[in-house]
């Protein structure tokens, strides 16, 4: 077991809780992080008995000052940070012409400006430690649709932001880098089909089966398989990567 430090976001549920456990055979200490007290209290129990010891701090990164917060705590509790996954930001799916101000900056602020803020904050840290870097995007930056345009849009963003955070760390021996996942069944996703079947006469079943076929794909993803690549990009296996977009999407994206 090392002794390295890593830092999880969105560490409550889906994604970022099965990153969280997959991390446990590899650092020896994870800093969770989510703004559900309870849930993330319970990824600490896995990862805990997945053989990691745990800080858990329940806090809204959209707050300016929590990415601070954040470093700090992790400092203060274990000397260190190597590496940074980036995983925090539900983006409410809504139509491009539906959308208000406030729930395009309320996925802004959270996904993107809290990703950014939080790298910067760790900058110093990571570097000392010549750590890494994940930021969490997805497919939709790469087809950005109107029902889905704040997601696509922040994606995209969160490709480039990843881009010019790799580009820094060419110098100050930081790596990173960004996943684009496809589509994922999570407990979110899950509760976005129970809303979206009723409002085309369909069951739960029926739109939980009808998406891949769209998709073109054999089936959902599960968090477990991101985590695995959210691991490896984090491993001393993929040091010389950095700056790379890593699509994980059971070919959902059929452009080269």
């Amino acid at each position: 077991m090392s002794t390295k430090v890593a830092v999880v976001t969105g560490a409550s549920q889906g994604i970022g809780r099965s990153t969280a456990i997959r991390l446990a055979r590899d650092f020896d200490s994870l800093v969770l992080v989510a703004r559900n007290r309870e849930n993330v209290g319970e990824t600490a129990r896995l990862v805990e008995e997945a053989g990691a010891k745990t800080l858990t701090i329940d806090i809204d990164l959209a707050s300016p000052e929590a990415a601070q917060q954040v470093v700090d705590e992790a400092l203060a509790a274990f000397g260190r940070i190597d590496a940074l996954l980036n995983i925090a930001g539900a983006v409410p799916q809504i139509d491009l012409f539906d959308m208000t101000d406030a729930q395009w900056d309320a996925g802004l602020a959270l996904k993107l400006h809290g990703a950014r803020r939080l790298t910067v904050a760790a900058w110093p840290a990571l570097k000392e430690a010549s750590g890494s870097v994940v930021l969490m995007s997805g497919n939709s930056a790469l087809f950005p649709k109107a029902p889905y345009a704040a997601v696509g849009t922040i994606n995209a963003a969160i490709v480039a932001l990843a881009k010019a955070f790799s580009d820094r760390g060419i110098a100050d021996g930081v790596q990173v880098n960004s996943v684009l996942p496809g589509p994922v069944m999570t407990g979110r996703r899950r509760s976005y089909l129970e809303h979206w079947a009723p409002l085309h006469d369909m069951t739960v079943d029926e739109a939980t089966a009808r998406f891949p076929t769209e998709a073109g794909i054999a089936r959902y993803g599960t968090p477990e398989e991101i985590a695995e690549l959210m691991a490896f990009l984090v491993s001393p296996a993929a040091k010389w990567m950095t700056g790379s977009t890593l699509r994980m999407d059971g070919g959902e994206v059929k452009s080269v």
